[in-house]
């Protein structure tokens, strides 16, 4: 009986390794954040280059002959860079370039100017509304924000801004701004010579929860009860040294001249402020120190206090208010104080502990950035006013 021939097999390619080579192999083949199909290859190779056959290699890795032979081959051929992936056709694309372009501007136009009464779009509603346009037959959802993250648009985020329009915003911010760096008129501040900011928090309310306030537990946040009776309000105004980083403040019933003076005493008796050569006030717009006449009432009351206002509409200047968010995060909120007396008590032992250990705010913002921010400003306000010309030019 004369037997069938043997099929014959094909002879596995030999590998040969460069030092380079077998480094980022190993890197690959080992590493912790390396993507699992890559380590395999690399594996692949690893073991070839040590002259086992491909059955073992099969054997050891748990991948198919098949696929052995394959990467094998392709790094005999190609080296390194034939471990990649090649280029698919892949799926022909459902949307043409036009609609993704008409989505991307239906996003960026606000809803009420095209007729939907929505506030912002989302990526849901403008789904709906580029099928309902017959922009395209169907779209979903992850489709669209697709399509929106590649030219980061967010139309459902807001930022609210405000206009300047204090005809000396660019001086008195410089001014401040100068205070911040040590700095008046373009002259060094001496030794004694302190920059206060200062402010008022109003309506401070002392909200008795109708049931106690829960302590978190493993997998469970603090809990607090939303009916509360009304315990009163108060101002909470408070005055922050600059570069010392030091808070003077007080309660009050209301704000006012009365009490904003009463917090200018409380500083200004003390030492150093009391025997300082100047103590600037840095102050915002409020009523209870606006204007020349509030200038000329700090100066007869301390003769060594010198208010600077910030401009109108530009708390951001002030560094008192970090301090105010500080307040609001770690003491106020979530709101829940038996009475008034409560509230006092709180944030007078806040001050004391962040007295200990407070460092000055790392202010930035110099007046280079003052005038960057106002060239910015100038160029979107021509434009405005280009764009405005233009629609009633064609009106």
């Amino acid at each position: 009986m004369i037997g069938l021939p043997s099929m014959l097999v094909a002879a596995a390619c030999p590998i040969v390794l460069t030092a380079a080579e077998r480094h980022q192999l190993k890197k690959a083949a080992y590493g912790h954040k390396t993507a699992h199909q890559t380590r395999m290859r690399a594996q692949v190779v690893l073991h070839a280059a040590r002259g086992r056959s491909n059955a073992r290699i099969a054997h050891e890795t748990r991948l198919h002959l098949d696929t052995v032979r394959t990467w094998r081959g392709r790094f005999a051929a190609g080296g390194l860079p034939a471990l990649a992936d090649r280029k698919r056709s892949g799926r022909p694309a459902r949307f043409t370039p036009v609609q993704v372009a008409e989505a991307k501007a239906l996003a960026c136009q606000l809803p009420a100017e095209t007729g939907v009464p929505l506030s912002r779009w989302s990526c849901p509603e403008l789904a709906k509304e580029l099928t309902a346009r017959g922009i395209t037959d169907s779209v979903s959802t992850s489709t669209v924000r697709r399509w929106l993250r590649q030219d980061a648009l967010k139309p459902w985020q807001y930022r609210s801004w405000i206009f300047i329009r204090d005809p000396d915003f660019r001086a008195k911010a410089q001014r401040v701004l100068d205070l911040y760096h040590r700095t008046c008129d373009g002259e060094a501040l001496g030794a004694d010579e302190y920059v206060v900011s200062n402010d008022e928090k109003t309506s401070i309310q002392a909200r008795c929860r109708c049931h106690p306030t829960l302590a978190p537990g493993v997998a469970r946040a603090m809990r607090v009860n939303h009916e509360y009776s009304r315990g009163g309000a108060l101002a909470y105004l408070a005055a922050y040294d600059v570069h010392q980083a030091k808070v003077f403040g007080r309660c009050e019933p209301a704000t006012g001249i009365e009490p904003f003076m009463n917090l200018v005493a409380q500083v200004m008796t003390t030492e150093p402020y009391a025997s300082a050569r100047r103590v600037f006030w840095v102050v915002d717009n409020g009523s209870s120190h606006r204007g020349k006449r509030a200038i000329d009432r700090l100066t007869k009351a301390f003769p060594n206090a010198v208010m600077v206002h910030t401009p109108v509409h530009a708390s951001w200047t002030n560094q008192i208010e970090i301090f105010f968010s500080i307040v609001q995060r770690k003491v106020v909120q979530p709101n829940d104080f038996t009475d008034l007396a409560e509230v006092r008590d709180r944030l007078r032992r806040f001050e004391d502990r962040y007295n200990a250990t407070a460092q000055p705010f790392q202010w930035k913002f110099t007046t280079s950035d003052l005038d960057d921010l106002l060239a910015r400003l100038d160029r979107h306000t021509f434009a405005d006013r280009q764009e405005e010309s233009s629609i009633a030019l064609a009106a």
